[in-house]
């Protein structure tokens, strides 16, 4: 990872990127999967992609080396909060107002104030087991910038009623989300839903979105 960030910085239309480790639970946790990672990117063009994925040596060694990879393309379908101060999203083109219908994929990103990570933290264990009892949730992973402070959540869901289910259907979910209001957890936060529109390889022995 550390020697994929200055081809990705030199990268043409690459918008915005983080590299990611991963954990082994399904959302954030305090246990790392070395053997696992993660890159978020945002494209200015398919044309960009295309390009990265046919000529970039990082694409080369993930189609030559990784015994297994997952690729998903994503329309962003509504988003608030910064990462690293910035909107990743800014300038992108929002689908038209609309129920959607059909997979949704959820990116939800923390920055953990160090007085709050211990409460933090207590709470994943009850996350993690609620996430385990969605039917509704496809595939999910706990991925991060730096051990236990800037961790991230993703996800994959059946639809956007099985999103809402989940986040504001327990009343255990729905006390840690007052918590993070009202304590004052994450110095950043960033909250975003897409539109799956494109998959390609595996993830765990399957495409989840197949």
């Amino acid at each position: 990872m550390a020697f994929d960030r200055p081809l990705l910085r030199r990268t043409g239309g690459l918008l915005f990127h983080r590299l990611l480790g991963t954990g082994r639970a399904a959302s954030m946790s305090l246990g790392a999967d070395l053997r696992r990672w993660a890159l978020f990117a945002v494209w200015r063009e398919e044309a960009a992609l295309e390009a990265f994925l046919c000529r970039s040596p990082i694409a080369e060694r993930w189609r030559g080396q990784a015994r297994e990879s997952w690729h998903v393309r994503l329309a962003p379908l509504a988003w608030r909060g910064r990462w690293g101060g910035r909107d990743p999203f800014a300038g992108t083109a929002r689908p038209p107002r609309g129920a959607h219908e059909g997979p949704v994929a959820v990116l939800t990103r923390a920055s953990i104030r160090p007085s709050r990570l211990a409460a933090f933290y207590r709470s994943v264990p009850r996350v993690d087991r609620l996430l385990a009892e969605q039917r509704g949730c496809l595939a999910s992973v706990g991925v991060g910038e730096w051990p236990l402070a800037r961790q991230a959540t993703f996800s994959l869901w059946r639809g956007v009623d099985e999103v809402n289910g989940f986040a504001y259907g327990d009343a255990a979910h729905r006390t840690v989300i007052d918590r993070v209001r009202s304590e004052d957890w994450y110095a950043e936060e960033l909250f975003a839903r897409f539109i799956p529109y494109a998959s390609q390889g595996s993830w765990n022995g399957a495409d989840p979105l197949a």
